[in-house]
């Protein structure tokens, strides 16, 4: 458009300095007057208007006479033929909507920044609800989303785009990769614009996705895979980096470390229960538990520490020979699980807990175990699977 401008210009600057000079071209007299800067200005106008990028009159060739009555012929041939096009907006509901669903969130952010009728339409909540359920489906739980009505209630202003103030956070937001390129558009400058409304779904992925936005989730074996917290999972407040595709986890106060980097997304998953990381989770399947279960049990060293979830297998009791025809483990009113990551004789090898009165057992030395959530799914199964350390510990 800066070109187009520049062109423009220079052509009218290059073509007023012979204004009210009789030229002679190929045996015609050239007068540009008055009368024709009037007529190409409002041409000029009436391109522009229509959105135009490129001004077809360039087009004529150099050596055309430019005497006014082929001029403006030109001029008016051109405007007859280019007329209003057809418009985005000209195609049938069902097919614009197709189209905006197969746009991916750059593209949908790009297009909303057209007119207002796109804009409105690029924002609504069922485009992007697919877009959040693809990529930030994995992670974001129940607890993410109470956490970000609190985040958007406690907003004093009602929008993200108020350009009359760009230095809160969407400023901070727009020029971090890939939105950087994405500037709203005002389409009135006596009216305030009010473009994206905090609660929408747009607002939340895009909060994500600048990482200002942190939000609740768990780590496996955090620290980077410390040999202390070797498949476990622990919660967390994560925030996403879009330049390296990592998060940055906070754990809590009074965890060994509060701050890890560089997290991977095979890393993180959504909590598989609304139990918060304080608080003992109820166990309500003690009584299914039989040899060969795979189990997610809460441990953590001392009373004032929150719960993590660690990885075990229920194991047969000590009389037992593992004899599938023979073994009775499953009727025992104590359950035995293995730790099969430490090796045997280890004292964190094997716990044991009471299947009909379950509480919170253990002491300052060998920690605190919690509630049991048994792993019915192949897929949160073969997970703890893949984190299988290459080693097993003492």
């Amino acid at each position: 458009m800066l070109f187009l401008l520049i062109s423009c210009f220079s052509f009218i600057f290059f073509f007023k300095s012979f204004s009210f000079k009789p030229m002679k071209s190929e045996g015609k007299m050239l007068l540009l007057g008055p009368w024709f800067w009037e007529g190409f200005s409002s041409f000029l106008v009436s391109w522009f208007n229509k959105g135009r990028f490129a001004v077809s009159m360039f087009q004529v060739p150099l050596k055309m006479p430019l005497t006014k009555v082929n001029l403006c012929s030109k001029v008016q041939e051109i405007v007859e033929e280019e007329g209003e096009g057809p418009s985005l907006l000209d195609l049938p509901e069902l097919a614009l909507e197709c189209i905006l669903e197969r746009l991916s969130p750059a593209e949908l952010c790009s297009m909303a920044g057209v007119c207002n009728s796109l804009r409105d339409r690029c924002r609504s909540d069922h485009l992007w609800e697919k877009h959040l359920k693809h990529k930030w489906g994995r992670v974001i739980c129940e607890a993410a989303c109470k956490e970000w009505q609190c985040h958007i209630t406690s907003r004093k202003r009602p929008s993200f785009l108020d350009q009359r103030n760009q230095k809160g956070f969407f400023g901070s937001l727009m020029s971090m990769w890939p939105f950087s390129w994405y500037k709203p558009r005002c389409e009135s400058r006596n009216k305030p614009t009010t473009c994206l409304p905090v609660d929408s779904i747009m607002a939340l992925y895009l909060s994500l996705e600048s990482g200002k936005f942190w939000f609740p989730a768990q780590v496996y074996n955090r620290e980077n895979g410390h040999v202390g917290f070797m498949l476990s999972c622990y919660d967390a407040q994560l925030s996403y980096d879009s330049k390296t595709d990592t998060f940055q986890a906070r754990y809590s106060p009074f965890a060994r470390r509060t701050i890890e980097e560089s997290i991977h997304w095979d890393r993180l998953r959504a909590p598989p229960v609304e139990t918060p990381a304080h608080v003992l989770h109820t166990s309500d399947c003690l009584n299914d538990l039989k040899p060969g279960d795979h189990i997610e049990i809460q441990w953590r060293r001392s009373k004032e520490f929150p719960y993590g979830w660690w990885y075990a297998v229920v194991g047969h009791q000590e009389l037992c020979d593992g004899n599938e025809n023979r073994c009775r483990c499953r009727y025992s009113d104590t359950v035995v699980l293995e730790f099969s990551q430490y090796t045997p004789g280890s004292r964190w090898r094997q716990t044991i807990v009471n299947r009909k009165d379950h509480r919170e057992v253990g002491n300052e030395a060998d920690g605190f175990y919690g509630g049991i959530r048994k792993l019915y799914k192949e897929e949160e199964i073969s997970k703890w699977k893949q984190l299988w350390p290459k080693q097993i510990f003492d």
